[in-house]
């Protein structure tokens, strides 16, 4: 990619919101624009990391056995009728409603009415089960107050995914399965969560979990064990019988040692039971021949939540200046080397182009900085702006066949040569697992 073609200027980093560092340096260098309280429309880089973020969730959701489909995200106000929460969404303010001659419809806050009326037409025996559907696609809630920028927005990406059982049983199986899907998921973005007791609250069922990550940008407190590496939600001890919940659903029956601190909430699973089953009649005929209701499990991770979190935790501090940019993880990074040639040197450009065509070949993004009438060093500064986690720089010192690739998070150096190039980045590719 040629960094001219992204409108790119350079950068002047001012007033940088000290509690969400990373999205104020996205929003100042253009790489997120935002529209409204809550509205954001993307850059090219942002929009290519949530890009590899929703494939490592496709990929490991596969391979867990998950099904995908797509919903609409426009939805008529009658399958929320039917499942009784119309009212309780739209006289909160929390659903977007739009009346029109064809009648009223609804912007989507979540997904379980749609996916019940998908799956009732396609499970209708127990040999149809169990199946879990999942779905990425934008959602819509109101927020009154919008906060952390990509964290808490009014429109937003969500992996949405609902299991169908015949049983409890089943139900507790798929759930516990798509709990490993989700750590697995997590664990490749490069974000270590912690799965936490959670209250199933307005959602209703038998147990959930929510994953969190340890940030003192979370709006959540959790109670924590170090040990065991164990949370809880806070919100669990407001619950009359929250020390039998604990001990019969988690085996907790201690909670002296944990500890409070701050989190940031980036999935969410449920078992529901038959509580949706039952609002909206979505059933199927047993092995008796006779109606019975589908156990279901629900389960989330906010795309652009996680993209914000994980910017935010790979920010890069400059001593003297404090934050400057980001180093991406090599795994999910979209560009995984940004040169920085020597413009009038047309010697240099002709490498830079051959790096990035031999490198592009085998799938390794490559960005060439061919801004003119900035100056190199402007150049390096702005390199770490973009996450890319090496550099290279093709000016008056770079002789020869062998170049000098820098790594943007540590400032190591290491040399190689053009045409060793690949094996230099294939190296980095299994480093990184």
């Amino acid at each position: 990619m040629k960094l001219s073609q992204t409108g790119m200027g350079t950068t002047k980093l001012n007033n940088i919101d000290e509690m969400y560092p990373g999205q104020s340096i996205l929003l100042q260098t253009g790489q997120l624009v935002q529209y409204g309280a809550g509205l954001f429309g993307y850059n090219t880089v942002p929009l290519l990391l949530r890009r590899n973020i929703e494939r490592i969730i496709v990929e490991t959701l596969n391979k867990y056995g998950c099904t995908e489909v797509l919903l609409p995200t426009l939805q008529p106000d009658t399958i929320w009728k039917n499942s009784g929460r119309y009212d309780h969404y739209v006289n909160d303010g929390t659903m977007l409603v739009t009346e029109s001659n064809k009648g009223t419809f609804c912007l989507a806050p979540t997904g379980e009415e749609a996916m019940l009326e998908f799956a009732r037409e396609k499970l209708k025996s127990y040999k149809n089960l169990p199946v879990i559907y999942y779905q990425i696609g934008e959602k819509f809630r109101n927020e009154i107050r919008t906060r952390g920028y990509l964290l808490r927005g009014k429109a937003f990406p969500m992996l949405d995914a609902y299991s169908f059982d015949t049983d409890v049983e089943g139900m507790e199986k798929s759930y516990n399965n798509v709990r490993e899907a989700f750590l697995e998921i997590f664990r490749k973005i490069g974000l270590k969560v912690i799965p936490i007791v959670a209250d199933n609250g307005a959602m209703g069922g038998k147990k959930s979990e929510e994953f969190m990550l340890i940030s003192d940008q979370g709006e959540d407190k959790i109670l924590y064990n170090e040990e065991t590496g164990i949370g809880l939600n806070t919100e669990i001890l407001e619950r009359e019988d929250y020390k039998t919940y604990l001990k019969e659903e988690y085996g907790i029956e201690d909670i002296s040692n944990y500890k409070e601190i701050r989190t940031m909430e980036l999935g969410h699973i449920f078992q529901l039971g038959t509580r949706y089953s039952e609002m909206m009649n979505g059933k199927y005929i047993n092995q008796e021949g006779k109606e019975a209701l589908y156990y279901m499990g629900c389960y989330g991770i906010g795309v652009s939540r996680t993209l914000a979190a994980l910017y935010e935790q790979c920010l890069i501090k400059d001593e003297k200046w404090g934050p400057c940019g980001f180093s991406l993880p090599f795994r999910i990074a979209p560009f995984k080397l940004q040169i920085i040639p020597k413009l009038e040197d047309k010697t240099k450009m002709e490498m830079a182009e051959e790096i990035m065509k031999r490198l592009e070949m085998v799938g390794y993004g490559v960005i060439i900085d061919d801004r003119e009438n900035i100056s190199i060093g402007a150049k390096i500064k702005d390199a770490k702006i973009l996450g890319t986690p090496y550099v290279l720089v093709l000016g008056d010192k770079q002789q020869g066949d062998t170049i000098e690739i820098e790594n943007v998070k540590t400032g190591e150096k290491e040399q190689t040569t053009a045409d060793k190039i690949f094996e230099f980045f294939l190296n980095k590719s299994f480093s990184s697992e």
